[in-house]
């Protein structure tokens, strides 16, 4: 059957010298080529958008205002109660992209997603009790360091794969630029996705055992003597020498002279973003730290998954708060 309408701009009904028989208003589109559709299209879109210059400027000033309310009142609740802010973007990172993925019926990503949710539910569970046990916080800083590695590699290759596709590079393996930049997207995006969560995850971590082992206080001294070789994050003893290369694992010695497993102090401090001692609180040098030029940009890695964070969490519940004023105020 073939399709009809009539097309009206400025007031006066356009027939574009196309066939008009009995009804010159009307037009058979499957007797128009693809161009003389394509200015029927535009034809169409002009006399429905007529007159909504002012309503278009509207809708980008609600956005604009929206958007630098938005940032000032999360700056200051931030400021203000960060515990309840940190709670409220974390429980937001985890459930939003859930939301969109299963309507969109992203089954890799749901898989990924519940297999990460059920060893960090089990991680933070074990992390909440009191006592604590002495194997916990080893368990907890490995944990989200290996979680920390894989998002970190996972996002680099990513980004490599979309620059190659870009430069045009898939072509050599014989591979579609479609096929090749979903694939890189996608790896993108789970790095990027799965890193800010677990950074969350281990700040809310270490906050707890930090309090619960008792040689960190967020607002005080600490509550106990540590010493010599007895490591102030997890409370287990030092085996190893500084001066010495470790089997498994090797120590750190901070500016302050305390030492550390460093499975703990990376957890503590490039994990769990806790740039300080956990026992006299002076600040860390993550650049003197971790010297190897190799490492310094997971400090910088850190830095993007916090403005991350934001994009992710905050974001479509701002885009979907300025479309429901859209709404009331009727405008479309």
């Amino acid at each position: 059957m073939a399709g009809v309408f009539e097309v009206e701009v400025d007031g006066v009904e356009h027939d574009h010298g196309l066939e008009h028989h009995d009804e010159p208003n009307q037009y058979d589109l499957s007797k128009l080529s693809p161009e003389e559709k394509w200015r029927m299209e535009h034809a169409r879109m002009h006399a429905k958008h007529k007159g909504h210059e002012a309503m278009h400027a509207e809708m980008v000033l609600i956005l604009i205002v929206t958007l630098v309310v938005a940032q000032l009142v999360l700056v200051q609740w931030k400021q203000r109660h960060p515990k309840s802010y940190n709670l409220v973007t974390l429980f937001q990172m985890w459930v939003v992209p859930l939301y969109f993925t299963t309507k969109l019926h992203w089954w890799r990503f749901l898989t990924t997603w519940f297999i990460f949710s059920v060893i960090t539910a089990y991680i933070s569970f074990r992390a909440t009790r009191k006592p604590l046990a002495c194997t916990t916080p080893r368990l907890v800083y490995k944990w989200f360091l290996l979680l920390y590695k894989i998002s970190y590699a996972t996002g680099i290759v990513g980004y490599t794969v979309v620059m190659f596709t870009l430069f045009g590079i898939n072509l050599i393996f014989r591979i579609s630029p479609e096929d090749a930049m979903d694939f890189g997207v996608s790896l993108l995006f789970y790095g990027l996705y799965y890193g800010v969560l677990g950074r969350d995850f281990a700040e809310m971590c270490a906050d707890f055992m930090a309090s619960t082992i008792g040689y960190y206080s967020a607002s005080g001294m600490p509550t106990k003597h540590l010493s010599d070789n007895i490591c102030a994050v997890c409370g287990q003893p030092i085996l190893v020498d500084v001066s010495e290369e470790g089997i498994i694992e090797n120590t750190y010695r901070l500016s302050c002279n305390h030492v550390f497993h460093e499975f703990c102090i990376r957890g503590w401090c490039i994990v769990g973003k806790k740039q300080m001692c956990p026992y006299c609180k002076e600040k860390v040098d993550l650049k003197r730290m971790f010297s190897n030029p190799w490492e310094r940009p997971h400090v910088m890695y850190g830095q993007l998954l916090d403005w991350l964070r934001y994009l992710v969490a905050w974001q479509p519940v701002i885009i979907g708060f300025v479309q429901g004023i859209n709404y009331v105020l009727g405008l479309e």
